[in-house]
């Protein structure tokens, strides 16, 4: 089977790997010049600067195998840390490495520095009820509401709303507690090790899109960089392609394929499906987006209780959910990366007031003095960075037209936009492409 995907992002990625695998003619277009989607790097480089900061888990299997299979060394590529939810001042939880999860969590939550006992039994509570529903709820649930009538206003604050910002990168009060509690059941309350947190060391392109690049092409896969897909041509029962290559647009139409896998953004492929499948592009192009705001800056030293920090947040004067001190530091500085999500109200006032906010509250956080100097070096808006996991939201299915589907983090699924949910819907469309072609094979 000659099998096109289009859109070299994680899903696209691991659609292309796994139909290589099966033994399929794979060819694999990307518009721009480097693949990695939305967790890319602006280069190939050991120095390369990432579009965000990213985070993987324990339980992202199908992610870390992906990355095993192209020959990425994952040991050395991710730094793997138990479960921490910590503040600057040391206080918050951390899960044990040991035990059942169950068992882990509640131990880890009775344990938790700057909470009081009251705080500490609301929050094992909590986790009973949840293991009590089997991590189920109505779709229209949000998780401020799953919350109503559970735990302290402090456990509230503090350990669910990072949890779920972080998850779902939509605010509480829209945020989905279905797919929240899924989350929760697959990570801290799943296998040993799934809830462990894997901090990338190396620019995120050397963790899987360089790598799977090299892969296909060694295994005769074609790759096509900067290469756009246009439109979607019906061929009897295949599928052309219009694309268009170089700064001059030239347009020209791909021989006939077997399968195609649209492996691209949401709109992007309600746009190219739009005159097939009116109805499924409808709904693709009805998801909503949010924003995530990534900040670097340098700062005088300071001791960090974990590499990774929660922030004390609200909507008024502090933005940043989470900051992060990686990699081997500056002599001198801290450089810090710092992360706003869930940030369309903030972005409403302007990137300009978005970093002043997030410089000050990391003043205020590490008791900077005015006349000590930090220093600004980026800001990244990804104002599309997911789409809004909000509570009863409809996503498209996999299956657009004959010979014809859809991956990405944003497909119908039981995850919110992270990166194993992508490579999960890419393993799908692969796997179901490749069904289609023996049964192709029996019929004839």
């Amino acid at each position: 089977m000659r099998i096109a995907v289009v859109g070299a992002g994680w899903a696209g990625l691991a659609a292309a790997v796994r139909a290589t695998e099966d033994g399929h003619a794979v060819t694999l277009f990307e518009a721009a010049g480097m693949p990695g989607g939305r967790a890319r790097s602006d280069d190939a480089g050991d120095g390369a600067t990432d579009n965000g900061q990213h985070i993987l888990l324990g339980g992202y299997a199908r992610t870390l195998d992906l990355m095993r299979t192209v020959g990425a060394d994952v040991e050395r590529a991710l730094l793997r840390m138990p479960l921490r939810l910590t503040y600057a001042d040391g206080s918050g939880f951390a899960l044990a490495p040991a035990g059942t999860r169950l068992l882990a969590a509640a131990s880890a939550l009775m344990g938790a520095r700057g909470f009081a006992i009251g705080d500490k039994l609301s929050a094992v509570a909590m986790a009973l009820d949840w293991r009590r529903r089997g991590f189920r709820c109505p779709p229209a649930m949000t998780v401020a509401e799953l919350l109503r009538h559970g735990p302290t206003q402090r456990v509230r604050a503090r350990l669910v709303e990072p949890l779920c910002v972080a998850a779902l990168n939509t605010p509480m009060a829209e945020a989905s507690a279905a797919v929240f509690l899924a989350v929760m059941r697959d990570t801290l309350f799943g296998a040993r090790d799934a809830s462990d947190l894997l901090l990338p060391q190396r620019p995120l392109a050397q963790l899987l899109p360089l790598p799977a690049v090299d892969w296909l092409r060694a295994h005769g896969a074609t790759v096509h960089l900067r290469r756009r897909v246009t439109g979607l041509v019906p061929d009897a029962q295949r599928w052309r392609l219009a694309c268009a290559t170089g700064v001059d647009d030239l347009r020209h139409a791909e021989a006939p394929f077997d399968q195609v896998i649209l492996a691209t953004p949401a709109g992007d492929a309600a746009r190219l499906a739009q005159s097939v499948a009116p109805a499924w592009s409808a709904v693709a192009a009805s998801l909503a987006h949010e924003p995530i705001v990534t900040l670097t800056l340098t700062a005088p030293p300071r001791a960090w209780p974990a590499p990774m920090l929660a922030l004390e947040a609200n909507d008024a004067d502090a933005p940043a959910q989470f900051a992060f001190k990686l990699g081997e530091q500056p002599a001198g500085v801290d450089r810090v990366t710092l992360v706003v999500s869930a940030a369309g109200h903030w972005l409403a006032r302007g990137s300009d007031a978005v970093a002043a906010a997030a410089v000050a509250q990391y003043r205020r956080t590490f008791g900077i003095a005015d006349g000590e100097a930090v220093d600004l070096a980026s800001v990244r808006a990804d104002k599309r960075a997911t789409f809004r996991c909000t509570a009863g939201m409809i996503r498209p299915g996999m299956d657009i037209a004959p010979g014809l589907r859809a991956a990405g983090d944003w497909v119908a699924g039981p995850y919110p936009a992270t990166l194993e949910a992508a490579v999960l819907a890419g393993e799908a469309a692969a796997r179901a492409s490749g069904a289609c072609s023996r049964l192709s094979g029996l019929a004839a």
